[in-house]
């Protein structure tokens, strides 16, 4: 358990506008939805969906680096990496196996015989939305063991998005209707209070030496 002590006293170097931005930001946090990126090859489309989870409230962001491995583009991301969690696997099946047991049903983002179009997704169940690689799409591993496929239905001659303009499009639809409903979609208290510790551990210089100075003090 976190010591609120230690959270108070550690919240006293920040100013209160970067105490409220954070509280504010924390209040529109959830893990009812997640994301997951099947080995993107573009390092720019990575980062990019790193800074739509964060416009959009999505805590988690998982990928799965099974052939492609590299790092967040801190430019793109605009300093998301800094908010957003970031789970790596190093293999397609560890990944859908471990979203599965914390309760996620997994949603293969790409037209498919019993797919649902955006508009029509059901919003109650705790989801991850899979987006794979530029050109080959999603693997067959993702497919095969998604519980629903979802599309953007579109009228033009393109077939497809970039993944970052699909998550966007995807993410902003079903936070808004997420954040309309009466679903419990907040993160709790116990997430919340390990999330301040983490922003401020990101934010605050010295912070190890901040920590044991309140520790060696017993404040």
């Amino acid at each position: 358990m976190q010591d609120l002590k230690l959270l108070n006293y550690l919240e006293s170097y920040l100013t209160p506008n970067r105490i409220k931005r954070f509280n504010d930001v924390i209040a529109q946090r959830t893990n009812h939805f997640t994301v997951a990126t099947e080995d993107v090859y573009q390092l720019h489309n990575t980062s990019a969906v790193m800074r739509t989870c964060d416009v959009f409230g999505i805590q988690q962001l998982n990928i799965i680096e099974e052939v492609n491995s590299k790092n967040i583009d801190r430019e793109i991301a605009m300093g998301a990496q800094k908010w957003v969690d970031l789970n790596r696997y190093n293999s397609v099946k560890s990944c859908v196996t471990d979203l599965k047991l914390k309760g996620y049903q997994i949603v293969a983002t790409t037209p498919h015989t019993n797919d649902c179009e955006l508009m029509d997704f059901d919003i109650t169940q705790k989801s991850c939305f899979f987006f794979g690689r530029e050109t080959e799409g999603l693997s067959d591993y993702v497919l095969e063991h998604a519980d629903s496929y979802l599309k953007i239905p579109m009228v033009g001659f393109t077939e497809s998005l970039n993944i970052s303009v699909s998550a966007a499009i995807i993410l902003q639809h079903v936070t808004s209707k997420l954040r309309k409903s009466n679903i419990d979609w907040q993160l709790n208290e116990a997430e919340k209070i390990n999330k301040r510790f983490d922003w401020i551990k990101k934010t605050i210089k010295n912070y190890d030496a901040i920590v044991e100075h309140y520790i060696e003090n017993d404040f």
